[in-house]
């Protein structure tokens, strides 16, 4: 009995390994056709172009304002919070420092990523999921189109796209309101502030920085979109795929941020 119930622990074990695997080897071979699709001359078609604004801008216009707007009222506080801090302890010097790398380094990339992927990413993913329901996938494949290539692709890029943006707009936002915060409408500190800025983006950083937004817009648009592509399309297993796809961003989000940690403080 003991035998028996080992081999039937051991069975699932292995067939929940397998299952893993096979979840981010799809990742991996949508990433590969992708891009592969992307470096192809057919791809950049009038029609494809076209489908690619669409989702640039339904995706976009919405998004980029308010996710400003948030961002720049969540910086005022946080950078007054730490002023006030810093002051309170003697520490005055080091305020705007703390403030560049907390909120421009950390936070607002990491917020950018999940914002895009909550009101743009995953519902592309879930109208993916809804072509597949209705039958309009397997109408485009007949009809001798490449649903991945019209479907997929332009969402994918919007959404990568829609992350870099908002961090892109949402740090340099950021930095105008940290100066604001801590010398005024004056252009006398100037000075003082790129020196603190520059010393904080040395060469090592930015690039870690730029990769960070750019690893975290990837996977926020491919992770979900690959976990809803994974076997059949029926409802019951949309939604356990839509689930399956958000642990596996999150367990990637976190991959980059610990890595990203690693390289700007170790």
């Amino acid at each position: 009995m003991a035998a028996h119930l080992m081999h039937e622990t051991l069975t699932e074990l292995a067939h929940a390994a397998r299952h893993a695997v096979a979840g981010w080897w799809g990742i991996v071979a949508l990433a590969a056709q992708l891009l592969d699709m992307s470096f192809s001359r057919s791809t950049y078609t009038r029609e494809n172009w076209r489908i690619l604004a669409h989702h640039l801008v339904q995706d976009m216009v919405p998004m980029l304002a308010w996710f400003t707007v948030l961002t720049t009222l969540i910086s005022l506080i946080v950078i007054r919070i730490v002023l006030v801090t810093a002051l309170s302890y003697g520490l005055t010097q080091y305020a705007l420092e703390m403030v560049v790398r907390v909120l421009v380094l950390e936070l607002i990339p990491l917020s950018a990523a999940l914002f895009a992927a909550l009101r743009c990413t995953i519902p592309n993913a879930a109208e993916v999921v809804a072509l597949r329901a209705r039958g309009d996938w397997d109408e485009s494949t007949h009809a001798g189109q490449d649903p991945l290539r019209r479907e997929v692709l332009p969402r994918i890029v919007s959404g990568v796209f829609g992350a870099l943006l908002l961090a892109s707009v949402s740090c340099a936002v950021t930095l105008v309101v940290a100066y604001l915060a801590v010398y005024g409408p004056v252009a006398s500190g100037l000075p003082a502030y790129t020196r603190t800025v520059g010393h904080v983006f040395d060469p090592a950083v930015s690039l870690i920085l730029g990769l960070k937004i750019l690893f975290l817009g990837i996977a926020v648009a491919l992770v979900p979109m690959a976990a809803v592509l994974d076997g059949a399309p029926s409802r019951r297993r949309a939604t356990s795929a839509e689930l399956r796809g958000l642990v596996r961003m999150f367990i990637v989000i976190l991959l980059i941020e610990a890595a990203s940690l690693v390289g700007n403080y170790y």
